[in-house]
């Protein structure tokens, strides 16, 4: 498959072939979304965490005698019922990572890469480099491709000058190829990728 190559003024500069077993494979939405769900449970933190009757402070004394008073028996002023007492089966802290079948997980990526090569919102650059960090030259790139909504950049190793220019950017986030998962993919409408990007995704995901 042939996609175009643009450089950083927005101008056609060739074209580069991607190979059809990762950037032309039948979309596997199920496998999508099961991605997506596993990259959104590992990123969950599972701090959040409720006191106990044995871990609420005070409750120690019975409040009243056992029988005679006419009203319900209790032991303490901290059980759940009562207010300011513990809470039942309240949430503590735990991990919800799990993991995936790891060729379910390429699957779901190089679906995901098809997906916007089918779309036609995988667009490639020659070369993405600043000589410094200013946000006005990753606006200016932008303005050359028409993008005016999400975008996806991917770089195919560190790039400090790319990365800081495009923080600042609403709606722009920049991955490296060893970075990249199928939510971020699927959340940014334009997938922009270096030429020497798409070879290190060939390499990795052949």
């Amino acid at each position: 498959m042939e996609v175009k190559v643009y450089n950083m003024e927005g101008k056609d500069v060739g074209t580069v072939n991607l190979k059809d077993e990762i950037f032309a494979v039948p979309v596997n939405v199920a496998l999508l979304h099961e991605a997506v769900k596993n990259y959104l449970a590992n990123q969950r933190q599972g701090t959040q965490s409720t006191l106990t009757r044995t871990e609420v402070r005070g409750g120690g004394k019975k409040p009243w005698r056992q029988k005679g008073t006419g009203r319900a028996r209790q032991g303490s002023t901290r059980s759940p019922q009562w207010r300011h007492g513990g809470v039942a089966l309240g949430p503590k802290p735990r991990s919800y990572k799990y993991s995936i079948n790891k060729k379910a997980k390429r699957l779901a990526m190089k679906s995901a890469f098809s997906s916007k090569v089918a779309e036609g919102k995988f667009i490639v650059l020659d070369t993405l480099d600043f000589a410094e960090i200013k946000t006005k030259s990753m606006v200016k790139v932008l303005d050359a491709l028409k993008i005016d909504n999400k975008a996806l950049v991917v770089l195919d190793g560190p790039n400090k000058n790319v990365v800081q220019s495009a923080k600042n950017i609403p709606d722009v986030k920049t991955l490296y190829v060893n970075t990249l998962n199928v939510y971020d993919i699927i959340k940014y409408d334009k997938f922009i990728v270096t030429k020497s990007a798409v070879e290190k995704m060939e390499e990795v995901y052949n």
